[in-house]
């Protein structure tokens, strides 16, 4: 009997760790989304709240069709009104005879409304289609609100029930949510910050992101090549799953597929082959990866205080474009970066003074849209990195990155023995060219003897 209680204790702390590993991320270990929730005021039968997304992801955003919030009302609550957002479904509200609830369901799912929709709906931070940009890009657009009024539901801080069961999709699976916790309640400043008000009630829920739950497969792969070696290493066959992946389904676009098309085949070019599905499924060229992205690391040149490296991202996937993408490299050089073409680049420091890790994103208007899968689908850029006289090297693939990020998801890098490497020494010398050689030289002694 205490062997069992033994075994079950171990089992139940590898679990714990499982799951506390598999949503953390080494270059980004804070990030996570914040929901919370402020009670503003206090209604004959309920609360308004005003709810706020803070996206605290320094590389991943939430891309369109947007993220979708649910969660389990604790007794028979339901949603009299909503300003910046919308219910999905409204549910069974026959009990209701006056007023109808925008709501009644018990567990409800909230989307963010579409832009250009009527001022009286919207709300401060609203309607963007559900889209949060990633804290480290864009700070002013990592945040999303709408208001909310609940009924059937306490009017004191004692009798109301906080919601349970939250789930987040942004816009597919990936997110973990833990239950909501209350906290000390929010304090807002008067514009002149001459008076000090609070909410009267606050709770927040955070969830956090793991890539294994958004997808069996990695989403996108990463190959090499350089100047001082003819060799390009692609990357590796079946990078992204190939078609084990068509036939299990899912959300948001990275895990379902419907086949390959040929680049250069018709079927590309015919008209409509480029329109979203609702499922998300995708499309994609035909490629020995299978990848619906490909990042490409070229070392490209040597100086005698600098090198300089070209970075190329290609889109295989007819049906996405990527817009505001982001893109992280772990190198140890990018500490000494001393300039980016075409790109911004944003320095990224997870522990302290580990300065080893950037993150790379397109100038706005310029090429912060990586189109889908054509002549178009690809961004470029270089970088130039100064030498470090103690750590420089291009042997033992030094100049290639460690990780690649796309997008907030980690790549697939080619096989460590696979890397381009330097040549082992120099041309042999053969017995002829010894002979030209000493000739040339003997030539020269007699002219100038001469």
């Amino acid at each position: 009997m205490e062997e069992l209680r033994s075994s079950m204790l171990v089992a139940l702390i590898l679990a714990v760790m499982c799951s506390v590993a598999v949503a953390y991320d080494p270059l980004d270990p804070t990030g996570n989304i914040t929901i919370k929730w402020d009670v503003q005021s206090w209604t004959p039968d309920g609360y308004v709240a005003m709810v706020t997304m803070n996206n605290y992801q320094q590389y991943r955003q939430i891309m369109s069709p947007g993220w979708t919030l649910g969660w389990s009302w604790a007794k028979k609550e339901v949603i009299w009104s909503i300003v910046g957002a919308q219910a999905t479904e409204q549910g069974d509200c026959s009990k209701f005879k006056g007023g109808i609830p925008h709501c009644c369901k018990h567990t409800p799912s909230v989307v963010d409304l579409l832009p250009g929709v009527p001022y009286n709906q919207q709300i401060a931070n609203c309607c963007r289609g559900g889209v949060v940009s990633a804290y480290g890009q864009d700070p002013a657009g990592s945040l999303s609100a709408f208001q909310v009024s609940v009924g059937l539901a306490g009017t004191t801080n004692k009798t109301v029930k906080l919601p349970k069961n939250f789930t987040l999709m942004g816009p597919g699976l990936g997110y973990t949510c833990g239950p909501a916790t209350i906290v000390p309640s929010t304090v807002y400043w008067s514009a002149d910050h001459r008076r000090k008000t609070q909410a009267l009630m606050t709770w927040t829920v955070t969830c956090t992101y793991s890539q294994q739950l958004a997808s069996r497969y990695p989403t996108c792969c990463v190959s090499f090549s350089s100047f001082y070696n003819s060799t390009i290493v692609p990357c590796a066959k079946c990078a992204c799953g190939c078609g084990a992946h068509k036939s299990m389904g899912g959300r948001g676009g990275k895990s379902h597929s419907d086949g390959c098309i040929m680049g250069d085949s018709k079927r590309a070019l015919t008209p409509g082959v480029n329109t979203p599905k609702k499922d998300g499924a995708q499309l994609l060229q035909c490629t020995n990866h299978m990848c619906p992205i490909r990042v490409h690391w070229h070392v490209k040149l040597n100086y005698k205080d600098y090198w300089r490296a070209k970075i190329a991202v290609t889109n295989f996937n007819y049906r996405m474009n990527y817009t505001q993408w982001t893109l992280v490299a772990q190198h140890p050089n990018l500490n000494n970066v001393t300039e980016v073409f075409s790109f911004q680049y944003k320095p990224l420091l997870p522990y302290g003074n580990i300065n080893d890790t950037g993150m790379f994103y397109g100038l706005k208007l310029y090429n912060d849209l990586l189109m889908e899968a054509g002549p178009f689908g690809n961004v470029q850029s270089e970088v130039l990195m100064r030498k470090d006289d103690t750590t420089f090297t291009f042997s033992q693939g030094w100049a290639f990155p460690r990780k690649i990020y796309f997008n907030g998801d980690e790549c697939k890098m080619p096989p460590p023995d696979s890397y381009p490497y330097l040549p082992n020494a120099a041309p042999l010398v053969t017995p002829r060219s010894v002979i030209t050689a000493a000739s040339a030289c003997l030539l020269v002694l007699l002219l100038l003897v001469a």
